[in-house]
């Protein structure tokens, strides 16, 4: 578990489906991630645990401290389709301009360049999706390359581990 300033990061469970489902139901969410059944949530959920257990990180529910709050979804995923880890960070509407997205993903970035060897982490983003792309660019993201991630144009952007002079490029 990470905390921050007014997060807790916790790893995401199974028995998180009702909040999951519910998060993507949200129009302005499925616009750019898409929406899933109880069924399909489970699965991603199962998926999202093994990762846990294979590779030590995976992606964590967004919590206030304040009141445990579930508000979202952040943290790493790894691609083995193109040898990276991404960070994440998917929020409910009525939680968006609060900088939570930052600071969840943030503090994710800090721990990985700390614990991962990886030399830079990436953010996938559809090229529409404004806001994502302000909160990669406020966290030093910048576009590496156009690629299609579940059969929709999606822009990669990189971040460097600090020093890193060849662009995050391995």
């Amino acid at each position: 578990m990470l905390e921050t300033e007014r997060l807790l990061l916790r790893p995401l469970r199974v028995d998180d489906v009702g909040a999951y489902v519910s998060l993507h139901a949200h129009e302005e969410v499925s616009r750019f991630l898409g929406s899933y059944s109880r069924s399909e949530a489970l699965d991603r959920l199962t998926a999202v645990e093994r990762q846990w257990a294979a590779r030590g990180h995976g992606r964590c529910a967004i919590e206030l401290r304040s009141t445990g709050d579930f508000i979202g979804v952040s943290g790493l995923r790894y691609w083995e389709s193109f040898d990276e880890v991404e960070i994440a960070w998917t929020l409910r509407p009525d939680r968006w301009g609060h900088g939570y997205a930052t600071e969840a993903a943030g503090a994710w970035l800090d721990w990985g360049f700390r614990e991962l060897p990886d030399r830079y982490f990436t953010a996938m983003i559809r090229p529409a999706n404004t806001r994502s792309i302000r909160v990669a660019e406020r966290l030093g993201f910048r576009p590496l390359r156009q690629d299609t991630l579940f059969d929709r144009p999606t822009t990669v952007y990189s971040l460097s581990r600090p020093g890193d002079r060849d662009g995050g490029m391995r």
